[in-house]
């Protein structure tokens, strides 16, 4: 994208199995994308993975691709410890940047980078992708016609089985742990129909007793006129993917709403007590989408205040929730 024209070129830092599965393909497919190399500290994984996906340069380190001159802009997969330091150098090295949720494992960093992105006139982007799925906006428009009544509550949950014993996201020092993980899933959700005002009210999260991460965890935030939000996550579960609005005289629910394939068709579940109805909607990627709209963003000088305003407030009530949450500690299988 030389030019300020053509396709904006990316740069792949790191070989996560989210970004070969998903990001990927959804890259390839854009006409508005090129994929120029991808970054591993694995050499070998990088030249598999460049092979994989038709990508032409296979590097052996994530500084040797930020020195790259036809890399306009680079997608950020690592683990949710490494993103705070890997964001600013990119930033720093005039690259636009799509980084993974979560954004960073704390808020101030979050804000810090938000403000060095403006400061150095680039891009910057948190992949919460589920957020780009336009079933939601069908749900705001049968919130709107009344089909639940006034919206009461909204519960949320997003669990998955234990991971194998040496999963990364078992060491909170490079993982995070299943609070940032998995959590913010949920905490977007809540945020994405209750609003910004919402605060923490109480959180109970539980703890591997050998390895120090958040496996799971429990929150129940409220907005000042007491609409509440009750959220479930963790990775010590049976897989849970879903949210439902309850209200004065209904309730909506939603299931496989945070990752949903490609080619599912939602489904929208409406019950009343007289009435019952199912809306099947059409399959959409939200990877496909959320590429799409920071490649548009990177060509035509796009404004992405309003997603800075989400990301910042979703860290904001993560924080809250590790600082003040009671803590359990369990002995994992």
């Amino acid at each position: 994208m030389a030019d300020g024209r053509g396709p904006v070129r990316f740069g792949v830092i790191g070989c996560a199995d989210i970004a070969l599965r998903r990001t990927l393909p959804a890259m390839r497919a854009d006409a508005g994308v090129e994929v120029r190399a991808i970054a591993s500290r694995d050499l070998a994984k990088a030249e598999r993975s460049a092979a994989a996906h038709g990508i032409g340069a296979a590097l052996g380190g994530y500084a040797e691709l930020l020195e790259r001159d036809d890399v306009d802009a680079v997608y950020i997969p690592l683990p949710a410890a490494l993103h705070a330091e890997w964001v600013e150098r990119a930033l720093l090295a005039g690259k636009h940047v799509l980084v993974e949720k979560p954004f960073t494992t704390e808020g101030r960093d979050t804000a810090r980078l938000i403000a060095l992105a403006r400061e150095r006139g680039r891009l910057l982007l948190e992949n919460m992708m589920f957020l780009h799925h336009p079933q939601h906006a069908r749900v705001d428009g049968l919130v709107a016609d009344g089909a639940i009544g006034e919206v009461r509550a909204l519960a949320a949950a997003f669990t998955i089985p234990p991971k194998p014993r040496g999963d990364i996201r078992y060491r909170p020092d490079v993982g995070g742990g299943a609070l940032v993980d998995i959590g913010v899933y949920p905490v977007a959700a809540a945020l994405r129909f209750l609003g910004p005002r919402l605060r923490l009210v109480g959180a109970v999260l539980r703890v591997d007793r050998a390895g120090g991460a958040v496996v799971g965890g429990s929150a129940l935030l409220s907005d000042p006129r007491g609409v509440t939000a009750q959220l479930t996550f963790g990775m010590e579960h049976s897989y849970h993917s879903g949210y439902e609005l309850r209200g004065s005289s209904g309730r909506l629910v939603l299931e496989r709403v945070f990752t949903p394939p490609p080619a599912y068709g939602p489904v929208v579940r409406v019950e009343r007590q007289d009435h019952r109805e199912e809306i099947v909607l059409p399959p959409a990627d939200q990877f496909a989408n959320v590429v799409g709209l920071f490649a548009a963003a990177v060509r035509e000088g796009g404004d992405l205040t309003s997603w800075h305003e989400e990301s910042l407030r979703r860290a904001e009530l993560l924080d809250d929730i590790r600082d003040k949450a009671e803590y359990a500690r369990v002995q994992q299988v």
